[in-house]
């Protein structure tokens, strides 16, 4: 007996210092990041930072502004952020939404197991190669039909980067999906075939609500990756920070210009290097306001569907 209890004392310490690890990872992350970004802000008014129309980093943003080497005005990266992501998840959501749908509920098992190791493959092919798919295929093909409708399409566009980073991201929202899908216990499914309820209505009225939270976790997991992904946007999109919401023009994100203000020897104590932790912790309030929304409106439906 009190060698169980000691086991049981000694696996109960080892889970509470995992998770504990976690959390401490995260807050000194977090901790980095802001300490460096408050020293941005010190020199960089944060109203500037978060309304300015101009990214320039080799331009004076006032004359009478001390310590300043550029001028900051990160609006254009938050909307070449987010016009590249909505399109991406455009392209993702649908295909990995109805993709799991499919493989869950009508393939075959030998369909089955045939199609989803192909879809999975596609997460293993390293970014760079779909970045090279990008500008060889996709852009060329996309400056052709812009030229045959009477489009102006750059040669480094948003929707360029967009359609491929959804294609990339299929695999996030398809596999996951499925396997939240699938889980759904059989009872609900014969319940509502029971009641005379067509497969298609099953699944609309009964299996995705049921499988929501998931299903929403999935979503957040592609968003987390499309916002974070910085090499297709390089190759495919450029590093050029436009105020342009237009998916035909050239645009760059914050993950882009992050590593383009951290490349090279640095001094840590110039405002250009600092923006970068600056956009860093942005970036990491942006993402966790759009947890916390998701959260919010998973707990809304489960209520709803319990």
């Amino acid at each position: 007996m009190m060698t169980r209890r000691i086991f049981e004392k000694a696996v109960y310490v080892l889970l509470w210092l995992a998770a504990t690890t976690s959390i401490v990872i995260t807050l000194a992350i977090v901790f980095s990041v802001a300490v460096e970004a408050i020293r941005f802000f010190r020199l960089v008014p944060v109203s500037d930072f978060l309304t300015g129309l101009q990214w320039s980093p080799q331009l004076a943003l006032r004359a009478d502004q001390a310590g300043s080497s550029g001028a900051f005005g990160a609006v254009p990266l938050f909307l070449g952020t987010l016009l590249i992501t909505l399109i991406a998840m455009l392209v993702a959501i649908p295909i990995g939404l109805f993709s799991a749908i499919y493989l869950s509920e009508y393939a075959r098992r030998g369909t089955r197991n045939l199609l989803k190791p192909a879809l999975e493959i596609l997460a293993g092919i390293p970014t760079v190669v779909y970045g090279y798919f990008a500008i060889l295929l996709v852009a060329p093909a996309l400056q052709r039909i812009g030229a045959a409708v009477g489009l102006d399409i750059a040669s480094e566009s948003a929707l360029a980067a967009g359609l491929v980073m959804g294609i990339m991201i299929i695999p996030f929202i398809s596999s996951l999906s499925d396997d939240i899908i699938s889980a759904v216990p059989q009872s609900l499914r014969d319940a509502s075939y029971a009641l005379g309820v067509t497969p298609s209505e099953t699944i609309k009225k009964v299996v995705l609500p049921a499988a929501l939270p998931g299903v929403m976790s999935a979503v957040l997991l592609a968003v987390s990756r499309a916002i974070g992904e910085t090499m297709i946007v390089v190759m495919a999109a450029g590093m050029a920070a436009h105020l342009t919401f237009n998916p035909l023009k050239s645009v760059t994100t914050v993950t882009v210009q992050i590593v383009s203000l951290l490349v090279g020897d640095q001094e840590f104590d110039s405002p250009k290097t600092l923006a970068a932790f600056a956009l860093g912790l942005t970036l990491f309030c942006i993402t966790l306001a759009l947890n916390v929304v998701a959260l919010m409106i998973v707990k809304k439906y489960r209520e709803k569907y319990e």
